[in-house]
């Protein structure tokens, strides 16, 4: 009988051994958890709605397929309700209460900015898949949205070569806005144009007036416009309305990314030039099969938006990480995707690049056409966010925390 017990309690010991060394989210005959933190409701949620239905529809992809390492994945989701102080105090929920793996979410840059330090302490994988300024270069952070060195490169040399080189600048006043202002100084300058003025607006700004003034004292080929949420899509309207479009050439990197084609008259979305990672409407293998997965679980009312389609090569992109480690493990996933991992998203191959953690994809110019949607005018295939390339190396310096911004 006391054999018996001892042999008993050794086995328990064991197992128990074995559970408390189990990487986090992966102990035998569990679900393994993922976060998902995204803005379902206030002014930013036309974005995060479909990020979250691109999360729980990669998800849902990835456990029909049999899961991750033989477990089915689970979503732990909170609403960060358009406001910073929620995304910290959810980042903070998922890692200490929820004891999640990874979290993927974020859209505007301060959203970003706000998680980041919390990330970095704790050492969990965190994706961040909305376009955005560029320049951040952090061990834990692997972003699958497009960088302005991706898209203000190939935007601006088109506009130059069609409008003109003289840029006014329209931005919100926040570091997207103003650090994308500071790549279209460069880009002009290289392009041996000038920026010939500039205006940093609230996201709560709805009047227009003051500003549209002051682009036609300027007198610019070209306004860059890059509007965020409901509000600031009235700058289009307003601009169409003044009779500017008839003379002025207007072009962005983030228009559409909402929808907000679907929300402006046809005569002020039609003829916006716009660069960005995926398009409904590009032309490539794996989005026919996307866009009717996604009809079949949500229909399509409304197209959709490149965040999504982002959100959907994260989550697949992190599973192929964790396949290749064999366990959650932050270091060892962190490990698996600075290998280089690519997959066929919606938008062509995209590949992680492991200095830098951003994504070598596709960017696609097109034009806003009268349907409230958009044509393909140009493809620029495999596009490598050289500027983060170029001053981020994490397999060379992980220690690296920061968002570097080029010098004019």
């Amino acid at each position: 009988m006391k054999k018996l017990f001892a042999t008993s309690t050794f086995i328990m010991l064991s197992l128990l051994l074995v559970l408390a060394g189990a990487p986090r989210g992966a102990v035998a005959g569990e679900t393994i958890k993922i976060g998902s933190l995204h803005d379902l409701t206030g002014g930013l949620n036309i974005y995060g709605i479909q990020m979250s239905q691109g999360l729980k529809l990669a998800v849902q992809s990835i456990n029909a397929k049999g899961g991750v390492l033989g477990k089915q994945i689970e979503v732990v989701e909170y609403d960060a309700q358009s406001e910073l102080s929620k995304y910290t105090q959810y980042t903070n929920t998922l890692l200490l209460k929820d004891k999640v793996p990874v979290i993927f979410g974020g859209l505007t840059s301060s959203s970003r900015e706000a998680v980041r330090p919390i990330i970095h302490r704790k050492k969990v994988p965190y994706f961040y898949n909305s376009l955005y300024e560029g320049g951040v270069c952090d061990r834990y952070n692997f972003i699958t949205g497009a960088t302005a060195s991706q898209q203000l490169s190939v935007l601006m040399e088109w506009a130059a070569e069609n409008y003109g080189k003289k840029f006014y600048i329209m931005a919100p006043d926040y570091n997207f806005g103003t650090i994308s202002a500071h790549w279209v100084h460069l880009y002009a300058k290289r392009l041996g144009g000038e920026v010939v003025g500039e205006d940093f607006l609230p996201l709560t700004t709805s009047d227009f007036g003051p500003t549209l003034r002051k682009i036609q004292a300027a007198q610019p080929d070209v306004v860059v416009a890059l509007p965020v949420g409901a509000n600031q899509t009235g700058f289009l309207e307003q601009f169409a309305a003044a009779g500017l479009k008839d003379k002025i050439g207007i072009v962005s990197t983030n228009y559409g990314s909402g929808n907000q084609q679907v929300v402006v008259s046809p005569d002020a979305g039609e003829g916006i030039i716009v660069s960005q990672e995926y398009f409904m409407w590009v032309e490539e293998p794996q989005n026919e099969p996307f866009k009717k997965l996604w009809e079949s679980n949500y229909g399509l009312k409304e197209p959709i938006i490149s965040e999504a389609a982002n959100t959907w090569n994260a989550v697949h992109i992190w599973a192929a990480a964790v396949e290749k480690a064999g366990t959650t493990e932050a270091e060892a996933v962190v490990a698996a995707l600075e290998s280089g991992l690519s997959f066929e998203g919606p938008n062509g191959t995209v590949t992680m690049q492991p200095g830098s953690h951003h994504l070598r994809q596709n960017i696609y110019i097109v034009r806003g056409n009268r349907e409230h949607a958009f044509d393909v005018i140009k493809v620029f295939n495999s596009v490598v966010a050289d500027y983060e390339e170029e001053v981020c190396d994490l397999t060379k310096d992980p220690t690296v925390s920061h968002q570097f911004v080029p010098d004019l």
